[in-house]
């Protein structure tokens, strides 16, 4: 509550230094209004072959509301306000929450919560934006900043954020993040995180993107985890003998980050680095890739760390089966292929085959191994004929066991979604 204070506070102090239009009938504090909106119901299956836990079922509902306006009449200011609620019709499952431990976990507890809540300041002659308040914040290919959108609760940061787009085909991003709300019924976490993004557009061919999220959270208030996550990301779009081409090149490196010097430093010390290879095709529809990713890690005496990615949407890399949703301490090589099939009317189909190992070797029964398992994942996402806004979705999900003490068990989930979204004009 005091970070939504926070962030609607600064409404006065937008509105002070501008210039009000008022009519006879007084001010319209609110004017061309938008609803948008979402209902989301979902089944999801887990079984870790675990000998503790039983198998997990779950039948969810996300519904998500949101109303938008012009405020004040002033030109170029506006709020949007969000909120979601996520309700579990059936099911045994481990929400993390709800007691039930002896099942398997699903991560979407019953809960509701509002999502949103922002002032935006549009300056048009600047090319600026100015956004004040809860938000979702989804950047680049959300590596490393996502909403978590998959799960049926998102993920959202309490934040001030800048973006200049004046100089042509160059995007500026600063924002300062004081707060988040993860995905799960938790109390929100206090912040003091900052997050500088360049990305320059050259051509259809080259994309430069620059970055600096220095991360941190609070614990007792002092700072347990804190890192300054700088890198460079080369992506493309070309074209080449009828081929339709995406690619990215990026690295990263994962220091400790200064913020505070008054505050007691936690015991994080930050040491490690990341990088990124894909390379993607669509020829007459057929998908095709190759994928390579690297998160160093650590022996455990040799003063690094594993490099985190803690507010990134991270079911979307490494496997769908959510094995490595936190970096093992070893660190992770993920080499994957993937192949499929996308057309208006058809939909589109997608498999993935992943290999996973350690960067450095771990703990392995009696002895070490590197190997860390593969996985099978697949996916068919579909408009439903007849019915406007509505898509269908069927997700397969297979992690075969490695060697690895904590990846020597086998996972297999299976979802099936549909997803209606909808608006005012």
């Amino acid at each position: 509550m005091k970070k939504m204070l926070l962030s609607m506070a600064a409404l006065p102090l937008v509105i002070g230094g501008l210039s009000v239009s008022a009519s006879a009938d007084g001010i319209n504090v609110l004017d061309n209004i938008k609803v948008k909106g979402e209902i989301r119901p979902r089944y999801e299956s887990a079984d870790t072959n675990s000998a503790t836990t039983k198998s997990a079922s779950a039948f969810t509902v996300r519904t998500r509301i949101g109303v938008g306006a012009d405020l004040f009449g002033v030109h170029g200011l506006s709020t949007f306000v969000e909120g979601m609620s996520v309700n579990n019709i059936s099911g045994k499952y481990n929400s993390t929450s709800n007691g039930q431990t002896g099942y398997d976990k699903i991560v979407d507890p019953r809960q509701a919560r509002l999502t949103q809540a922002y002032i935006d300041y549009k300056i048009a002659a600047a090319n600026t934006l100015l956004r004040v308040g809860r938000q979702e914040v989804n950047l680049d290919n959300q590596r490393f900043i996502g909403s978590v959108n998959w799960r049926q609760m998102i993920q959202t940061f309490d934040a001030a954020v800048a973006i200049n787009s004046s100089v042509k085909n160059l995007t500026l991003i600063g924002a300062y993040v004081y707060g988040t709300e993860g995905i799960k019924d938790t109390p929100s976490s206090d912040l003091e995180s900052y997050i500088l993004h360049a990305n320059y557009k050259v051509n259809n061919m080259l994309t430069i993107t620059a970055y600096d999220y220095i991360l941190a959270t609070e614990k007792n208030t002092a700072l347990y985890y804190g890192s300054d996550t700088y890198g460079v990301a080369l992506t493309g779009k070309p074209t080449f003998a009828g081929a339709k081409l995406n690619y990215r090149v990026e690295y990263a490196k994962q220091k400790d980050a200064s913020i505070d010097n008054s505050r007691t430093p936690g015991d994080f010390n930050a040491d490690a680095y990341y990088y990124n290879l894909d390379l993607g095709a669509n020829i007459s529809g057929i998908l095709a890739g190759v994928n390579y990713e690297f998160l160093s890690g650590t022996t455990g005496t040799d003063g690094k760390t594993a490099f985190a990615t803690p507010f990134g949407t991270n079911h979307k890399f490494n496997g769908w089966a959510d094995k490595f949703l936190s970096t093992p301490s070893g660190g992770l090589k993920d080499a994957n292929v993937r192949l499929g099939y996308k057309a208006k009317g058809f939909g589109k189909l997608l498999a993935v085959y992943h290999t996973f190992t350690a960067d450095k070797v771990m703990s392995a029964g009696t002895g070490t191994s590197d190997d860390l398992g593969s996985e099978f994942d697949a996916v068919y996402v579909n408009k439903i004929p007849g019915v406007k806004n509505l898509k269908g979705l069927i997700k397969y999900a297979a992690y075969s066991k490695g060697k690895v003490d904590g990846y020597v068990t086998d996972v297999d989930k299976v979802w099936f979604m549909l997803d209606y979204k909808f608006s005012t004009k």
